[in-house]
């Protein structure tokens, strides 16, 4: 389609939205996601143990008979990412020869590991390895049980989940910059849609794409808040209530709406790169007041076995009857499927200018390190904590899931002044969740935005405010009226969309390298031929 007829259609797409009020809305886009999300929180909060009975089924049946789809297609992602970056495709540029990123290296590997999986890191660093330290895992079998459990660790949070990502996030990157579509899900589909994406098909991809981000969003707010009323309580005594949680909802929502208002090159950059120094920090004194020498080898036993066994814990499926791998292993590979239209557009979006390898290599390869130093760290050091204690720190993160780095803390035996260095790293901890989940809000809402005003970039700033306090007032509202089980539910659903989600991201890299041999076809070949008939005619002139 050419650029003047393709032009035409956006402005057609883009015509559509609400323009009063600093608005610019999607009608469809808008009222079809919103009045799903209505509907589907009004029976959350009337009948929430009906809604999570139903969708609990619904999340075990698709975890369960659907295993070999998420096993399969992830490894698949993970496969035709590498595949993009060793051949010719990847010294393609996101934006064409000439485009520059927008941003620099730290502030974009910042701004990957903020809004990608920080605030997971911070929650399950410490429970999830003692949980493999305890039941020992199928997929990982070494004699010393600390290093099945972090290579397990691993493989939950390193190159599976990050493949999935990339693999969204580069296929809306080129649809957006190389071939000049919106930035939102519609466009991936237009070498199948063609112009239907500009109508109401593309209007149902982007309102399945908001209802997932606003879900899976408030969820995780939900759930954070939490977490972080656990910490208040163990720092200053303040009790765990749900009026405590909806008042923090209420105020990481404000810091939230302040940094979104400001935009990326401002509010999410600057605090996403503040997220990393000070998780930085945090890591490294872990480091050296935890069991420093148990950490670095378990990092490294840890980590080599994950590599050599990867490839037979990635096509591991569980026999009949076991029900490990349904919680664990394809439970993530769902939520991770079920997030990225949030994360892929977010990293689309902070992305232009990076080359096809680059973009591969750093968005897969940096953030998983990254996550394996952390996971080494914490999860080392609860374990070593746990063996000293008997046990009883395992049982404590049984008991209270959303308490365990503040546990972990509490156990840590530091020769000097050892409460106020334990009050001053429990501090830490409490700030660092609550900035992450600030990013994680931000972020959040600029691609929620982006999805109802048909794809901007770049959108009215009362709209970006709008979204915000719109995914804090989901969490607030739940959480009050359902609490916790309204959660669940709400996390149960967004985990059974993975299912579909996984097929169409098969088919999306299917679509990407069709579109992606045409283009260099005709951006590559084209222009090398341009180049040697016009030096063949400068020859003949001459």
């Amino acid at each position: 389609m050419s650029s003047k007829i393709k032009n035409q259609m956006q402005t057609k797409l883009y015509s559509r939205n609400f323009t009063r009020y600093g608005m610019d809305l999607n009608p469809f886009v808008t009222l079809m996601s919103g009045m799903f999300i209505l509907l589907f929180a009004g029976y959350a909060v009337i009948n929430p143990h009906g809604a999570n009975v139903l969708f609990a089924s619904i999340k075990d049946s698709v975890t369960q008979k659907g295993d070999w789809v998420f096993i399969l297609s992830s490894n698949f992602f993970i496969g035709l990412c590498l595949y993009l970056m060793f051949s010719r495709y990847g010294r393609l540029r996101l934006g064409g020869p000439g485009a520059k990123p927008e941003f620099s290296n730290f502030a974009w590997y910042s701004m990957l590991l903020s809004a990608g999986m920080g605030i997971g890191l911070m929650f399950w660093a410490v429970g999830e390895p003692l949980y493999h330290f305890a039941q020992t895992p199928p997929i990982y079998q070494d004699a010393a049980r600390v290093n099945t459990a972090m290579a397990t660790t691993f493989f939950h949070w390193g190159l599976h989940p990050w493949g999935i990502y990339t693999l969204m996030a580069l296929t809306l990157a080129f649809f957006t910059y190389n071939k000049n579509l919106p930035l939102s899900l519609r466009s991936v589909f237009y070498p199948l849609l063609k112009d239907k994406i500009f109508g109401w098909p593309g209007d149902v991809i982007d309102a399945f794409a908001v209802v997932s981000c606003i879900f899976g969003l408030a969820t995780s707010l939900g759930l954070g808040a939490q977490q972080i009323n656990s910490g208040l309580d163990y720092l200053l005594g303040t009790g765990v209530s749900i009026s405590i949680q909806v008042l923090l909802i209420a105020g990481i929502t404000f810091i939230a709406t302040i940094s979104v208002s400001t935009g990326i090159g401002r509010g999410v950059r600057i605090l996403s790169e503040l997220n990393l120094r000070v998780a930085f920090v945090f890591m490294f004194l872990i480091l050296l007041l935890g069991p420093t020498w148990f950490i670095l080898k378990t990092f490294s036993t840890g980590l080599g076995l994950y590599l050599t066994d990867f490839v037979k814990a990635a096509f591991y499926i569980a026999p009949p009857g076991s029900s490990w791998q349904g919680t664990w292993s394809v439970f993530y590979l769902a939520w991770w499927i079920s997030w990225s239209p949030f994360v892929g557009i977010f990293i689309a979006r902070v992305s232009k200018g990076r080359t096809f390898r680059e973009f591969i290599a750093v968005v897969m390869v940096v953030p998983s390190l990254l996550s394996f130093m952390w996971l080494s760290v914490f999860g080392s050091t609860a374990i070593s904590l746990d063996q000293a204690s008997g046990g009883r720190l395992f049982q404590m993160v049984q008991d209270n899931l959303p308490v365990a780095l503040f546990e972990m803390l509490g156990q840590l035996n530091i020769p000097l002044a050892q409460p106020a260095v334990q009050f001053i790293l429990t501090l830490l901890a409490t700030v660092l969740i609550v900035s992450f989940f600030v990013t994680s809000s931000d972020s959040g809402s600029l691609v929620v935005d982006s999805l109802t005003s048909g794809g901007r970039l770049n959108s009215p700033k009362p709209q970006r405010v709008f979204w915000a306090c719109m995914e804090g007032l989901v969490a607030a509202v739940l959480l009050m009226v359902g609490g916790e089980a309204a959660l669940e539910t709400l996390k149960t659903a967004v985990i059974s969309t993975g299912l579909p989600l996984a097929l169409l991201m098969v088919l999306m890299g299917i679509l990407l390298l069709k579109s992606l041999r045409q283009y260099y076809k005709e951006e590559i070949y084209g222009s090398e031929h341009e180049k040697t008939s016009s030096k063949a005619r400068e020859t003949e002139q001459h």
